[in-house]
């Protein structure tokens, strides 16, 4: 019935799904456990968010999944999915120059803060006083190579789903998962031991 009624239409039409909400009031809860926890009054709310966005995801891929095996991503609904897959990377590429900019112009540009009186952040040198940078022949650098290692565990990963190799498959994601969960705790060891606070 499903995959008869997808093919007289172009249209994404399923049922009604309560992820957006329930993925909203998560981050939103997460976002307010955040703010909390950054003020010392523990993570009594973030805890219960992470885990909220965590089912949504899970539960949303899920129902996703069904739906294509149920027929209902029609050509034209598979092709409007991949757009918003490009938009989606579109929009973290301009999230991620804005930082880098921001990030340039304190540091390259730290002197003509100060005669532009942008001196509230830097105090018109660079590093900011109080600071004490990250050697980056250390830290830094091992989870440079761990993030190139994931993106070429990720690419074998790839070429064994093209050529139908699961055992490749599996092992390059979990590879790649494993490298993931390793910089993350790297980040969050060198963050945790850094020579100065953020807040």
């Amino acid at each position: 019935m499903a995959e008869a009624h997808a093919k007289n239409h172009d249209y994404h039409l399923v049922d009604p799904s309560p992820w957006p909400a329930i993925g909203a009031a998560s981050a939103f809860i997460t976002a307010i456990g955040a703010i909390l926890w950054f003020h010392g009054h523990g993570a009594w709310l973030l805890v219960p968010g992470l885990i909220g966005i965590a089912y949504t995801m899970i539960a949303w891929w899920r129902d996703v999944i069904v739906e294509a095996h149920s027929g209902y991503h029609t050509p034209v609904v598979q092709l409007h999915l991949r757009y918003g897959m490009i938009l989606f990377i579109a929009s973290e590429v301009m999230f991620f120059l804005a930082w880098f900019w921001a990030y340039f112009d304190a540091s390259l540009f730290s002197g003509e803060a100060i005669q532009a009186a942008r001196t509230e952040f830097t105090g018109g040198h660079w590093p900011p006083q109080g600071i004490e940078t990250f050697d980056p022949w250390h830290l830094p650098l091992i989870n440079t190579l761990i993030l190139l290692t994931s993106g070429t565990t990720v690419t074998w990963a790839h070429h064994a789903l093209l050529k139908n190799d699961r055992s490749g498959l599996i092992w390059g994601l979990v590879a790649t998962i494993a490298l993931g969960v390793t910089f993350t705790g790297v980040q969050a060891y060198e963050y945790g031991h850094a020579a100065f606070s953020y807040g």
